[in-house]
C-alpha cells in the first residue's frame, strides 16, 4: 500500500518502491486532476538516487497516456526548484522523485499543490483513495490473479516527447535569479568570504556554487560526484555526517561551512569555529537577522519538535512564535495565515517570506551568508550575542527503533492511556497535538512522537541546563523501556 507520511511517499527500492506503485501513484494524479478540472500540466523534477530519473520517466508516461503534459526537469534538480517551479508557472500540482534525507535503500515521490506547497493530509488522503480505487478495479478486471500495471495504460516515452505531451525543461536559471534577486549580492561581494560547500553527494552543488561564485566568494567543495550510496552516510547534515565540513572548515579558516540533505530542502551548517550549528540555531540566527538588521516584522513559526528560544526571540522584538505539528505543510500554512517572516523545524527545514512555500536549503545558505556579510560579524558572535539577551537554553534529542509490536505498546500508553512518568519539574500542561508534548513551568518541555518518515520514536527535550534535559530524556526513555 502506497501510504503518504509527513515528507511524502517513501518506499524501499525493489520493496515498495517499484514501477508498477511509481505508475499506479500516478495513475491516481491522473484521475484526481481530472476530478478537479485542472489536467493539462505537471512538473516533475528527480534527485540523485537509483532509479530517480526512471522513476520520473515511468510517472510521465502514465500522464502522456491519460492526455496531460508531463514537464520534465531533465537534469538532477534541488526540491525547492521543482515548488518554486509549481508556484512560478501557476501549476495546478508539481512532483518530485526523492526520498530527502532517508538512507540510500530508500527512494519516494513528494506532492506539491498550487502555489507550490507541500500536499497536505486532505490532498494525500484523496490521492490514497484513488490507489485503493484503481486496486479494486484491478481485482474485479483479473479476478485478482494479475498484478502489475498491467491495468494502467502508458505511452512510450519517445512517442510522448514527439506528441509534445512529454516535454524536458531546465528551468535552474529562473530558480537561482529569484534567490539572487533576493540576496544583498552586493554586500556579499565586499565581503570576500571564503566559503565550503558539502552538498553531501545530492543535488545542490551547481545551484550553490553558482549563487556563491557570482557573490565572488571563494567557494571549495567537498563530496561533489554524483553517489547513489552517499559515501555510505545518511544524507541528512547532522554532527555525525559533517566531521569532514568540520575539519575542513577549521584547517581552510573558512567564514562557513555549508551543507545540504540529498534533494537540497534542509540545511546544515558548520560556523567560523568550526562548531555544528544544530538547525534550529540557524532558524534563531536568521530570524534574529532579518527582524534586527533587515528591519522585517512579524511572527516566527515553528513545529513542536522545534526549540522555543524562537518563542523568546520573538517576545524580545514584540512579536508571536506559532507553534504547529511536525509536517512542513503545517509551517507554511501558518505563514500564510500570519504573513510570519520565517518558519522551520529542528530537523533542519526552513523557508521565509516571499520566497517559496516550502523548504529550500539553497536559499536558506544564501541567507546565511548574507548574514555575515551584511552585519559584519561572525555567526558565532552574533549567536552569542542572541544569547546574551535572550539566556540560553539546552536541547537534548534521541532517536529509538522498534519492533511492530513495541510500537502498539508504546502508542497505547502516551495517546491511549495518556500516561506520563513522575518527573522532577512541576507540570504546566501537556498536549497531544503530536505525540504527547508536557511543558514544565520553568519554560522547559519534553516530546515524545513517531517519525512520521522514518520507524522511530523520537524525543527531544529543552531545558534551561543541559543536565536538566539529558535527566527528562532519560526518565522518559526508562519509562517506555526503551534502554
Amino acid at each position: 500500500m502506497i501510504k503518504f507520511g509527513t515528507g511524502g511517499w517513501r518506499a524501499i527500492i525493489g520493496d515498495e518502491f517499484t514501477k508498477a506503485n511509481i505508475q499506479l501513484l500516478a495513475k491516481a494524479m491522473c484521475r484526481k486532476m481530472k476530478a478537479e478540472g485542472v489536467e493539462e500540466k505537471i512538473v516533475i523534477g528527480y534527485d540523485r538516487r537509483f532509479l530517480a530519473k526512471e522513476a520520473m520517466q515511468w510517472a510521465a508516461e502514465v500522464f502522456a497516456a491519460e492526455g496531460i503534459t508531463a514537464l520534465l526537469v531533465n537534469k538532477s534538480s534541488p526540491t525547492p526548484l521543482i515548488m518554486f517551479y509549481t508556484m512560478k508557472h501557476d501549476l495546478p500540482y508539481g512532483m518530485m522523485v526523492t526520498a530527502s534525507h532517508n538512507p540510500a535503500i530508500y527512494n519516494g515521490i513528494k506532492v506539491f499543490t498550487k502555489g507550490g506547497r507541500d500536499a497536505d493530509e486532505t490532498q494525500t488522503g484523496e490521492i490514497e483513495q484513488y490507489i485503493r480505487e484503481i486496486e479494486e478495479e484491478r481485482k474485479k478486471t483479473d479476478g485478482g490473479e494479475k498484478e502489475g500495471t498491467d491495468s494502467i495504460e502508458c505511452m512510450e516515452y519517445e512517442k510522448g516527447l514527439e506528441k509534445g505531451l512529454i516535454q524536458e525543461i531546465y528551468p535552474l536559471n529562473e530558480y537561482l535569479d529569484n534567490i539572487i534577486e533576493a540576496v544583498d549580492m552586493e554586500a556579499v561581494r565586499k565581503a570576500g568570504l571564503k566559503v565550503a560547500l558539502d552538498p553531501m553527494y545530492g543535488v545542490s552543488e551547481i545551484s550553490l556554487k553558482t549563487i556563491l561564485l557570482t557573490a565572488r566568494c571563494e567557494v571549495s567543495m567537498i563530496h561533489d560526484r554524483h553517489d547513489t550510496l552517499f559515501g555510505g552516510k545518511l544524507p541528512s547534515p547532522s554532527a555525525a555526517t559533517l566531521r569532514r565540513l568540520q575539519t575542513f572548515v577549521i584547517d581552510e579558516k573558512c567564514d562557513i561551512g555549508l551543507a545540504t540533505d540529498g534533494d537540497a530542502d534542509r540545511i546544515g551548517v558548520i560556523d567560523d569555529t568550526g562548531r555544528f550549528l544544530h538547525p534550529n540555531d540557524i532558524l534563531v540566527l536568521l530570524y534574529y537577522y532579518l527582524v534586527k538588521y533587515k528591519g522585517w516584522h512579524g511572527a516566527v513559526v515553528r513545529n513542536l519538535s522545534t526549540t522555543h528560544m524562537l518563542d523568546k526571540v520573538a517576545e524580545s522584538f514584540g512579536e508571536t512564535c506559532y507553534e504547529v505539528p511536525v509536517g512542513f505543510k503545517y509551517i507554511s500554512a501558518k505563514m500564510t495565515e500570519t504573513d510570519a517572516v520565517i518558519g522551520g523545524e529542528s530537523s533542519g527545514g526552513l523557508t521565509v517570506r516571499g520566497h517559496i512555500n516550502g523548504k529550500d536549503g539553497v536559499y536558506a545558505a544564501a541567507l546565511l551568508v548574507e548574514m555575515i556579510a551584511v552585519t559584519g560579524k561572525r555567526l558565532s558572535e552574533i549567536y552569542k550575542m542572541i544569547e546574551e539577551e535572550c539566556g540560553a537554553i539546552h536541547m537534548e534529542e534521541r532517536d529509538y527503533k522498534f519492533s511492530h509490536e513495541k510500537k502498539a505498546k508504546m502508542h497505547k500508553i502516551l495517546m491511549e492511556e495518556k500516561q506520563v512518568p513522575e518527573l522532577p519539574f512541576e507540570v504546566d500542561h501537556i498536549s497531544y497535538m503530536d505525540g504527547c508534548k508536557v511543558y514544565f513551568k520553568n519554560g522547559g518541555w519534553v516530546v515524545a512522537r513517531f517519525s512520521g518518515t522514518e520507524p522511530l520514536l523520537r524525543i527531544f527535550c529543552e531545558m534551561p541546563e543541559k543536565e536538566e534535559a539529558e535527566t527528562v530524556s532519560t526518565i522518559y526513555e526508562e519509562f517506555l523501556g526503551l534502554k
